[in-house]
């Protein structure tokens, strides 16, 4: 038995889930998710809680046991507390500003480069040099913050780019590092 897919979701005070077939619905103070679950597998609400089943103990249904139950918990998550990604720009000149919801990036190109959340995400610049992006899906949270980072990677040798907040880098030491080591 799967350790995370047995165990039930608990569903807070304030948040709705219904299951109506495949389709599994999450209200809450924040807004409302919805997904579709594999055929194959089980979805209930019962006693304040939500439980996943599969029907047998072959290896896809063991793995989409798992994977529906963290999706459920994800989706009652985000619509209670909401998930926030945040990034920092690093490099001279580099810089971020917000224009109505879309933010344009000034990251070292011959042009500004701009960015348009989808519905349900939002980003915030705090400080020119920081962006925060916010919203009640995980996932699409977490695909626009890695869609941003990929527009300039940090650089291995100088630092610069955009980065995860607490992001180490281990810097490396190019052409002069190398020739003072040999001596």
């Amino acid at each position: 038995m799967s350790r995370i897919g047995r165990l039930p979701v608990p569903v807070p005070a304030g948040v709705e889930v219904k299951v109506a077939g495949r389709t599994v619905e999450v209200k809450g103070p924040r807004g409302t998710l919805v997904r579709d679950v594999h055929p194959d597998i089980r979805v209930a609400v019962a006693g304040g809680a939500v439980t996943v089943a599969r029907p047998t103990d072959q290896r896809h249904h063991r793995a989409l046991h798992g994977l529906t139950r963290a999706l459920i918990a994800n989706m009652v998550r985000g619509v209670v507390d909401g998930y926030r990604v945040d990034l920092e720009i690093h490099g001279v000149g580099y810089r971020a500003i917000k224009q109505g919801r879309q933010v344009t990036l000034q990251v070292g190109f011959s042009h500004p480069v701009e960015v348009t959340p989808p519905p349900g995400v939002e980003i915030e610049v705090p400080q020119p040099n920081r962006l925060a992006v916010t919203g009640t899906d995980r996932e699409a949270v977490g695909q626009l913050a890695a869609t941003i980072r990929a527009i300039r990677p940090p650089d291995a040798y100088k630092g610069k780019g955009i980065r995860y907040a607490g992001e180490r880098l281990r810097l490396r030491a190019g052409k002069a590092g190398k020739a003072a080591g040999k001596a």
